[in-house]
């Protein structure tokens, strides 16, 4: 793929102003020195989307999104780094300079570019076969009106109908100069040995699959053949460089405005589910096309919300069948409902049959939990039957297992205690014994890098773990205590750390009265400090990075230029605030030091806080150590090492003002 230019980023970025950008969809309104409106990323009645034009960067204080102009149409319009910046030239006008590809590289973008062409002609064909041709006029349209499609649905997704000779698209395509081999590439004709080539799609509803930008990519397609049983219903592209169906949702590119407003995906199987939904007013639903969930699939729902329905039809063997697959959601972290239609009802038929206003309700009246409702599924088909019984509660606690938040599980245990009838301690037990057995399957795959591979497993680590329920109950007890302890302790270093860097992002640039400038002053004084929050500590080394190369716009290096979008993120959120001073002071005569006039104080205040919060540590650890050592001689060091740690840490408290140190 060809790059584009630095200096062309440069000129989009400096051109792509940030308030008119978010301005296209939302309305903003001016409050202090930021503008604010309703999130477009969530629903919310209070405003707490901020942006601030001087900084050339938006904030979300509810959601948490956060970034520059590209970062905004990367959020909002769910597309690549390349794609919004193209997004941005196009808005201002501006032409992409793009730097030379490998020839390697730029064959590979030949071919792609060939494939995405071709795919849509043959959009543009099958809609073409669809309106104007007697066979698309004759079978095509009325199908789909007997369906309950209008015209504007059926232009909205573009439908199109295959001509029933066996090479109506492909003697169109050769016509047009397209090349076989990309035919073959796309699936859009079967090439055989002996040279014969023809049609994959012949007399059918044809259904263009698009990716999150747009772009026709593959086809679905529906015989209208009742008769024919050795004819497959539907029929779908084949996997080929543009088209993988575990990456790609059917209707997504339609429905991904709406799932961010509704902060809900509806999930359904079929193309038809999705098309009468949309026509009905609900258009936050896509469909998994018949195909089994993948992650994949599921990261790009979770691009929108993170929280998905799934819409089943009343076919008991079918539900069964899909519930594998959405313990993937529940290992996601996302939260998932379930609703059921009514025996022999899909959402299409069903939304046709009741009216929108009736689907809604049914949808809001009948929508459950995934675990609850899998838990009163397995425990309607057990009944009385003891072994039953018992696979059907392992397999729920199988699912429950899944969900990373460990209250989302405990809540889940109880719910499933309730609806079994069994104590919920029995639950815990058989809980443990699957975390168990996941961590040591994890271990055995991290070998021979353990003890510490740098991830973490979805499951409490449980080291001395016994299969009596009450010992199981009492390690995992143990881990969660210990847990929220560390958490305590290391609450005030990641603040005084998070503080330093706030200021290292705000005011690097700015001189201080002695004459140094503050990334230079910090950086001097804690020349010994370590920062231990693991990516604040990553945000302080390329920060201190940047100041040794003499450069301190750091704030514009973060917005403009870094690429770890997990730094950017960080990285913004420390350089925006949620309240400004109202301007209704200065009216009152009642004036208020700025911070940049107090930097001094601030970050000797900063410096300060964070050294005495190391010493604490420091104290900690040599209490520790001598509580273990035994030899005398050792002893009496780390007792002068105390002493020497007790005055520092009075030293700094002093100048804290703090007159009792924790």
């Amino acid at each position: 793929m060809a790059l584009i230019s630095k200096e062309t980023v440069d000129q989009i970025i400096n051109a792509a102003d940030i308030a008119e950008v978010v301005g296209d969809y939302v309305t903003l309104k001016k409050k202090g020195q930021n503008l604010w409106a309703p999130c477009p990323f969530h629903n919310e009645k209070s405003p707490s989307f901020s942006v601030a034009p001087a900084k050339g960067i938006y904030k979300c204080f509810g959601c948490g999104k956060a970034g520059n102009s590209v970062q905004f149409i990367m959020d909002l319009e769910g597309v690549s780094y390349v794609e919004a910046l193209k997004h941005l030239a196009k808005k201002y006008g501006i032409e992409i300079a793009e730097e030379a590809p490998s020839p390697e590289k730029l064959k590979f973008q030949h071919d792609r570019d060939s494939q995405f062409i071709l795919s849509d002609f043959a959009k543009d064909f099958y809609q073409n076969i669809l309106h104007n041709h007697d066979q698309g006029q004759s079978i095509g349209l009325p199908y789909l009106k007997e369906r309950g499609i209008s015209l504007n649905t059926i232009k909205k997704f573009e439908l199109g109908y295959s001509l029933e000779s066996w090479d109506g698209l492909t003697k169109a395509a050769l016509e047009k100069g397209f090349q076989e081999k990309f035919l073959e590439a796309t699936g859009l004709t079967i090439f055989k040995e002996e040279g014969k080539k023809y049609d994959r799609f012949r007399a059918r509803v044809m259904f263009p699959i698009h990716n999150v930008s747009g772009r026709t990519i593959g086809f679905g397609a529906r015989t209208l053949k009742t008769n024919d049983k050795s004819t497959p219903k539907y029929l779908n592209s084949p996997e080929s460089e543009i088209y993988h169906k575990s990456d790609v949702l059917y209707g997504m590119f339609q429905a991904k405005q709406a799932i961010r407003m509704a902060d809900v995906c509806y999930m359904t199987e079929g193309y038809l589910d999705v098309i009468s939904l949309h026509q009905g007013g609900i258009e936050n639903v896509v469909a998994s096309s018949g195909t089994s969930l993948t992650e994949n699939q599921i990261k790009l729902i979770s691009r929108y919300t993170k929280n998905i329905t799934v819409l089943y039809d009343g076919d008991a063997a079918g539900i069964k069948a899909s519930l594998r697959g959405t313990d993937l959601i529940l290992e996601a972290g996302l939260n998932v409902d379930v609703v059921i239609f009514p025996p022999g009802e899909d959402p299409d038929s069903y939304i046709r049959k009741v009216g929108d206003n009736a689907f809604r309700e049914y949808i809001k009246s009948e929508a459950k939990d995934f675990v609850s409702f899998k838990t009163e599924l397995l425990a309607k088909e057990a009944k009385d039957n003891p072994v039953k019984k018992a696979e059907a509660i392992r397999e729920v606690v199988q699912s429950i297992a899944k969900i990373p938040d460990s209250i989302k599980r405990s809540v889940f245990l109880q719910r499933c205690s309730s609806l079994f009838g069994i104590d919920e301690q029995v639950l815990i037990s058989e809980y443990n014994k699957i975390a168990l057995q996941e961590n040591k399957k994890q271990q055995n795959q991290q070998q021979p890098s353990r003890p510490n591979s740098g991830g973490r497993s979805n499951f409490p680590p449980l080291d001395e773990f016994d299969m009596a329920a009450l010992e199981a109950e009492a390690e995992a007890a143990a881990y969660e205590d210990a847990e929220e302890e560390i958490d305590s302790e290391v609450q005030l270093l990641h603040r005084y750390e998070r503080e330093i860097l706030r200021l290292l992002l705000n005011y690097s640039d700015q001189t201080l009265p002695e004459g140094q400038n503050l990334a230079q002053y910090l950086f001097e004084q804690l020349e010994d400090i370590e920062f231990k929050t693991p990516g604040l500590a990553k945000l302080y080394a390329v920060i201190s990075e940047k100041v040794q190369q003499g450069r301190f716009d750091i704030a514009t290096y973060f917005i403009r230029e870094e690429t770890d979008t997990v730094l950017k993120s960080e990285a913004i959120d420390l350089l925006t605030q949620k309240y400004e001073l109202s301007e209704a002071w200065a009216a009152h005569q009642i004036f208020v030091p700025k911070e940049v006039e107090l930097l001094q104080y601030a970050a000797d205040t900063s410096i300060l806080r964070l050294k005495w919060r190391n010493v604490q540590a420091m104290i900690k650890e040599n209490q520790d150590a001598l509580q273990k050592e035994t030899n005398i001689d050792e002893m009496m060091k780390l007792l002068q090492v105390a002493k020497a740690l007790k005055n520092f840490e009075m030293e700094i408290a002093g100048a804290l003002g703090i007159v009792v140190t924790r």
